[in-house]
């Protein structure tokens, strides 16, 4: 089974115009070089989630159509992590997924045509029956990105809120505890910001702006506080992913088009760039960060690259996997 800090790397498959196995299972050696240990094939897994207390992996297929949820086990007799079941995503083109702290509720983020999917979790981690589907509607100003709805990317906030950036309609989405809708409806943000990934920090939420380039910074009651220009470098940015170190004093963000990893130190509402670095690779789409490495999936360069941090800021060059179309890496 995949060990405490292997990574787990989806990506697309040659049925979802990609070149990957499906999963990848790697493990890092003392100096942080990854070698692949297993692979499980699975159609165009492009974004992968543990479940909180079991040893469950969940999986969103970004196929064409409609597209499907993958549910895995991590077995004791096994290091690739094995295809329980199968299940429907609710809507087309599924890119992201998230299950709340108590592994109760699983949701799916339907890039394609913006609907919501939420998946009653049983105790024993397995989707329920009947999921809940909440299709959308609108659009933005960007003629061929914004031509209708597109939910990215979905959090569980503070008191079991359930939010959801769609880049089509310049929206948050919002649903109470037991996947209402909330009453005051979505967040209205910045006309032609694309909001794509997003996460948030003692009361504010860190935004990245796939379409404008920017991160924007917002309060509690989604009042805008701050912005800045994700990359340094002149040109078309599209900013993807962003997280924070563990001690919360350094925001990474990837950018494509530059395919470089910014890092701004944090201050509440206050973001300063401390340092850009490249990422090792074209596309960088998604990372993730494990003690002092920061490992980089680079879509289009077929790699995923292990960058040293040191006192929170990357290290020039880095050690590079192979792996065919990456667009997730978790850290198990």
């Amino acid at each position: 089974m995949p060990r405490p800090g292997d990574l787990v790397i989806g990506g697309y498959t040659p049925d979802t115009e990609g070149s990957g196995p499906g999963l990848t299972v790697a493990r890092p050696d003392a100096e942080g070089r990854l070698e692949p240990v297993a692979e499980t094939a699975v159609s165009g897994p492009s974004f992968v989630a543990g479940h909180p207390r079991l040893p469950l992996l969940y999986a969103v297929l970004e196929r064409e159509g409609e597209g499907g949820l993958a549910v895995l086990a991590t077995g004791e007799d096994r290091a690739a992590p094995r295809l329980l079941a199968e299940h429907p995503s609710g809507g087309s083109l599924p890119c992201h997924l998230a299950l709340d702290d108590r592994g109760e509720w699983l949701v799916i983020a339907n890039y394609g045509d913006g609907t919501v999917t939420a998946y009653r979790l049983g105790e024993d981690g397995m989707p329920e029956p009947g999921p809940l589907t909440f299709p959308h509607e609108g659009r933005g100003p960007h003629p061929e990105r914004q031509e209708g709805p597109h939910a990215h990317m979905a959090v569980f906030g503070p008191g079991g809120v359930l939010y959801v950036t769609d880049l089509g309609t310049d929206e948050v989405r919002r649903f109470l505890p037991g996947m209402r809708p909330h009453p005051e409806g979505a967040v209205r943000l910045v006309s032609g910001s694309g909001p794509r990934h997003f996460l948030h920090h003692e009361g504010h939420w860190y935004v990245t702006g796939e379409l404008d380039g920017t991160v924007r910074v917002y309060d509690a009651s989604w009042q805008e506080a701050g912005t800045v220009r994700a990359s340094g470098a002149e040109g078309e940015n599209l900013p993807s992913h962003i997280a924070l170190s563990a001690d919360g004093r350094h925001l990474y963000v990837a950018n494509r088009g530059p395919d470089t990893v910014a890092v701004f130190a944090v201050d509440g509402p206050r973001l300063t760039m401390v340092a850009e670095a490249p990422a090792g690779g074209r596309w960088p789409r998604h990372f993730a960060i494990d003690g002092d490495r920061l490992y980089v999936a680079c879509q289009r360069s077929d790699v995923v690259v292990a960058l040293g941090l040191k006192e929170g800021l990357p290290e020039h060059g880095g050690q590079a996997l192979a792996v065919g179309t990456p667009s997730c890496v978790l850290v198990r």
